[in-house]
């Protein structure tokens, strides 16, 4: 979208900094640059996972799409599996992190050549919540690439009503475990983050019992419910958070490995020691949603201005965790 455009559409919306709780407080290039745990680990000394956890498995690499999207590969060459998380690859300007904000009315955009050009392959897709920077892109990439869609059922029917194809779609809701060949997913009830001057979550409603209109903007993409996902593979386990809250209860018996957790969570008492504390202090803490995503994916990524606090907040809290930084399209091999 044109940016002048977009400006002139601002009103008073409450930017993405405010709203969402992501207080500083606390297509063309598409090769992705191998990085090692210790290559790019910025804070802390090296971690281990303790003698009744497993090591990284070997095989497994997760490559950064910005931010909460994810690319999970599981295994070597045609047989490996792949589970993205949020991918969101087209973009559109938004201006969510500028001092004005994104305005409601900004019309959605869905970009199919750019998302096509990264060649995604996918065998499970997993939404945590609906919002535009997070499920926007999804139908189109259930379609080019035939994989099962996990969202709730408000998700579910967002996509419907976005042509996604429906035998693809699986209306889960959180405790949901599912096995496959190598690695299993588990869904666990989550929630948003919530800001401004009266907490509430951005864009916040529900899609219930039928498919809605189809959205046209971003204000029409409500966040529906919101899920993380734990995926273990040979007992190494990852979980991914796509908004900086989370639900204590639902992550009793939940230990991660690996954890990718976002700056922000300004209104959540305790947020990042609480939340290490209870995984357990994974040897592994990696950032995302921390770039601003009106800039482009296939350059460096620029901090929206919460970076740094995550960081200091991990290396008190769990100081022998390893926090381990990845720039757009970079890939985590473990």
């Amino acid at each position: 979208m044109n940016k002048d455009k977009t400006e002139s559409k601002r009103s008073n919306f409450m930017t993405r900094r405010g709203l969402l709780g992501a207080s500083a407080a606390v297509g063309a290039g598409v090769a992705a640059t191998a990085a090692t745990a210790v290559g790019t680990a910025s804070a802390g000394p090296s971690a281990r996972p303790s003698a009744d956890r497993s090591a990284p498995p070997g095989g497994l690499r997760l490559r950064w799409l910005g931010n909460n999207g994810w690319e999970i590969r599981i295994g070597a060459g045609d047989s490996a599996a792949t589970v993205l998380i949020d991918p969101w690859l087209t973009r559109f300007w938004t201006g969510t992190y500028s001092e004005a904000g994104a305005a409601p009315e900004t019309p959605i955009e869905v970009d199919t050549a750019v998302i096509d050009g990264y060649g995604l392959r996918a065998d499970q897709i997993l939404v945590t919540h609906g919002h535009y920077d997070h499920m926007t892109d999804v139908p189109h990439l259930a379609k080019t690439t035939g994989a099962t869609v996990f969202g709730t059922e408000s998700h579910v029917n967002t996509m419907r009503a976005m042509g996604a194809p429906e035998r693809q779609l699986s209306v889960v809701a959180g405790g949901e475990r599912l096995q496959y060949k190598g690695y299993s997913v588990q869904v666990v009830r989550s929630l948003h983050s919530m800001g401004g001057e009266h907490p509430r979550v951005a864009f916040a409603g529900t899609r219930p019992g039928q498919v809605p209109k189809a959205p046209e903007t971003i204000s029409d993409l409500v966040e529906g419910g919101s899920l993380s996902y734990l995926i273990s593979v040979n007992g190494f386990d990852i979980v991914n958070f796509g908004s900086s809250n989370f639900s204590e209860h639902d992550l009793e018996g939940i230990r991660a490995d690996l954890v990718m957790i976002q700056p922000g969570g300004a209104n959540v008492p305790g947020y990042v020691p609480r939340l290490l504390e209870l995984l357990g202090h994974p040897a592994y803490v990696v950032p995302t949603h921390w770039d601003d995503f009106d800039e482009p994916l296939d350059r460096p990524a620029v901090d929206w201005g919460g970076l740094d606090a995550l960081r200091d907040a991990v290396r008190k809290a769990s100081p022998k965790s390893r926090f381990v930084k990845l720039d757009h399209l970079e890939t985590l091999s473990l």
